[in-house]
């Protein structure tokens, strides 16, 4: 099943070159940082508890789960509208029910410049138009994802409340937002904007409280030292993974970057 976003971060080249490093059996997927759910599809568990602190990615999942049949016909009007001065009409547009606010993110996901999600102060998407005229899809099955969501729970949530609900038998994915385009110098720095070293600390110490009540972990993160001495001699084994990094402003500083696979009772 193929993820309907392109997020930041998005783990589709993980579970493509790596997916036997997960577990093969759960009670239940626990996904803390949802983004673009490309483990999650491609596990595409009964039971799942899926989060993330972004309300309009989780409206878009809401929605799907809601009435896929209305959201594949939105997309289709987007996608017969689709121009320079629409795209702007809706990326103005504030819908009030889940399936509008589901199809209006999967339309700006698919046309704005690279698949960036962004927001301005007021929490208001200000990506430009990209170069991309595609709205719907010939991967789209919306109707699938809507069955699979059927056994999901969905909720805008912080991380740390999340992972301290999970029991033995659960599996949790987490997956926080980090670059590892700075992962040697000016990491911390650097990644501060996209998730503060205090939410590091918090995730490490939430992380292994999960561990201790004998929870499933497998969470990624940048392969720094600093990162590493979290989880460090806590129980947890720590693994390197390269991949091939393509968020990048030119092809030729494109290469490829270490990345940190962390797990417990696996």
């Amino acid at each position: 099943m193929t993820p309907f976003l392109k997020w930041p971060g998005g783990k589709r080249w993980f579970v493509q070159q790596f997916s036997e490093l997960l577990p093969n059996h759960f009670d239940r997927y626990v996904e803390p940082f949802l983004g673009s759910g490309s483990v999650y599809f491609h596990l595409q568990p009964k039971r799942a508890l899926l989060a993330d602190s972004n309300p309009h990615l989780i409206a878009a999942y809401s929605g799907i789960k809601l009435d896929s049949d209305r959201l594949q016909t939105t997309l289709e009007l987007h996608h017969e509208n689709h121009s320079d001065e629409y795209y702007y009409q809706i990326r103005g547009w504030e819908p009030k029910d889940l399936v509008n606010q589901a199809s209006r993110l999967i339309y700006l996901n698919r046309t704005c410049f690279n698949g960036i999600y962004r927001t301005n102060r007021q929490g208001l998407f200000n990506v430009p138009r990209g170069d991309r005229n595609e709205v719907v899809r010939e991967t789209d099955d919306f109707r699938a994802v809507s069955n699979l969501l059927r056994g999901a729970e969905i909720r805008v949530s912080d991380f740390e409340a999340v992972i301290d609900e999970t029991v033995r038998g659960d599996f949790v994915f987490a997956d926080p937002p980090y670059t590892v385009r700075h992962n040697v110098n000016g990491f911390v720095r650097y990644n501060e904007t996209l998730f503060s070293w205090d939410d590091q600390e918090r995730l490490s110490r939430t992380l292994d409280r999960a561990r201790r009540r004998h929870v499933k972990i497998v969470s990624t993160n940048a392969d720094h030292p600093a990162v590493r001495a979290l989880y460090r001699d806590k129980g947890f084994t720590l693994t390197s993974l390269n991949r091939f990094s393509g968020i990048s402003a030119t092809t030729d500083s494109r290469k490829k970057f270490t990345e940190l696979l962390i797990r417990a009772n696996t």
